[in-house]
């Protein structure tokens, strides 16, 4: 077995893991690995093609692998090392076991380790959708990566089950390729990606969003030759009577992510049941000490930029820890409130530093008060035009002194 020593490894090379490794050479440490199972760095972003990535972090509007680019030239300026076409087997309390088709299996112990392996795709099997099992059903992410990064066309007539954002870009992909895009089918009464990407991708090329709407039936022998849609009730069961048949050959699944838990589980880290992701506090620390988590691995992020942001803070609190800074006790369960469905960080130490809350809305409200308290104290509160599921929300709260928080969503 293949013996490597470091102080801080990082466990996924996409945007997560990358800004988590700058962010740890930045704060001190020494010795920085990333193990990543691809055969280079980048992520979901090396098939993101489209602009629209930096605007928050950079102020400029970038491609994905522009974005991580930068990420990718400072890793290598700072003396980051990587581990690539590397497969993690297991996470201990201070050890990685990997595979590696040059080193074969590879032990790493680290002072600290960041589990940054981001989520995955729902697929058919995940929804269960009726019919037969032609070719031609694929997650918006898969085709994606076959058309952007090796040129393979995956339709010419097509429907999108799903309006997140990946199934919006996909849809205008598609589009500007030559595809007709029947329409964007979605469940939920209300989108489930961001407001931008409906205008962009869906708007601006005249495609059509059936909300309230679902895919009750796919058709086809060798090849999906057509699915058929039907409306929804409030209860989100089919309502009889209003199926129609969509003639297409391909289908596009944009049914929601679902964080690479597995690691995670395996670990003992305490994973949270609504996000499916790893707790953590403000310092993306797990209830395992050396062991911290970021990105879409613990909660999915509508934006590359705070997930760049939350990772930045998962790598210098494990350069930290990994120098014997970070011992932190005592800490406060972050309560959900009206309309809150998650918030992370999921607990919080009190401390004198300003602590970021993320968090998404159950349903889309217009007119609201956005609000943390501790009791019937306010701590601080803003006032927002509109919330919705699908994007995500902040609020900056003083933890110095705490007895308990509460993060809500009321009308006003």
């Amino acid at each position: 077995m293949y013996a490597i020593n470091c102080d801080v490894c990082v466990v996924g090379g996409g945007p997560a893991g990358l800004s988590a490794a700058v962010a740890a050479k930045k704060q001190g440490a020494k010795d920085v690995l990333i193990v990543e199972r691809d055969e280079a760095l980048g992520g979901i972003l090396q098939q993101c093609i489209h602009p629209g990535f930096g605007l928050k972090l950079f102020g400029e509007e970038l491609t994905g692998p522009e974005y991580f680019g930068r990420f990718v030239d400072k890793a290598k300026e700072l003396g980051v090392k990587t581990l690539l076409n590397s497969m993690v087997l297991e996470v201990g309390e201070n050890t990685v076991t990997c595979i590696n088709g040059e080193l074969g299996t590879c032990e790493i112990t680290a002072k600290s380790i960041v589990l940054a392996m981001g989520c995955r795709e729902r697929t058919r099997a995940n929804i269960v959708i009726p019919g037969t099992r032609p070719a031609g059903v694929y997650t918006a992410g898969t085709a994606q990566r076959l058309l952007n990064r090796q040129n393979e066309m995956v339709g010419k007539k097509v429907v999108i089950l799903g309006s997140g954002d990946i199934g919006m870009i996909m849809a205008r992909r598609m589009t500007l390729e030559g595809a007709e895009v029947k329409a964007v089918v979605e469940l939920m009464d209300y989108l489930a990606g961001l407001t931008r990407n409906r205008v962009q991708c869906l708007d601006d090329f005249g495609i059509p969003l059936m909300l309230s709407h679902t895919i009750v039936d796919i058709k086809g022998n060798d090849r999906v030759s057509s699915v058929v849609m039907a409306e929804v009730d409030d209860k989100k069961m089919p309502i009889k009577g209003t199926e129609r048949e969509i003639e297409c050959d391909t289908l596009l699944l944009s049914v929601g992510l679902i964080p690479e838990n597995e690691l995670s589980n395996n670990a003992g880290v305490e994973l949270s049941p609504i996000t499916k992701g790893p707790k953590v506090n403000q310092y993306m620390q797990t209830n395992i000490p050396s062991v911290f988590a970021c990105g879409n691995v613990v909660h999915v992020n509508d934006l590359v930029d705070n997930v760049s942001t939350e990772s930045a803070n998962a790598g210098k609190s494990a350069a930290l820890f990994a120098e014997g800074k970070l011992n932190k006790e005592n800490a406060i369960e972050v309560i959900t409130g009206e309309n809150v469905r998650y918030v992370c960080p999921q607990t919080v130490i009190p401390g004198e530093e300003k602590v970021e809350l993320y968090f998404r809305v159950m349903k889309p409200q217009k007119k609201v008060e956005l609000s943390v308290c501790d009791g019937d104290k306010v701590l601080t509160s803003r006032k927002a035009i509109k919330v919705n599921p699908g994007e995500m929300e902040k609020l900056v709260v003083d933890v110095s002194d705490i007895k308990s928080l509460r993060v809500s969503v009321k009308e006003v």
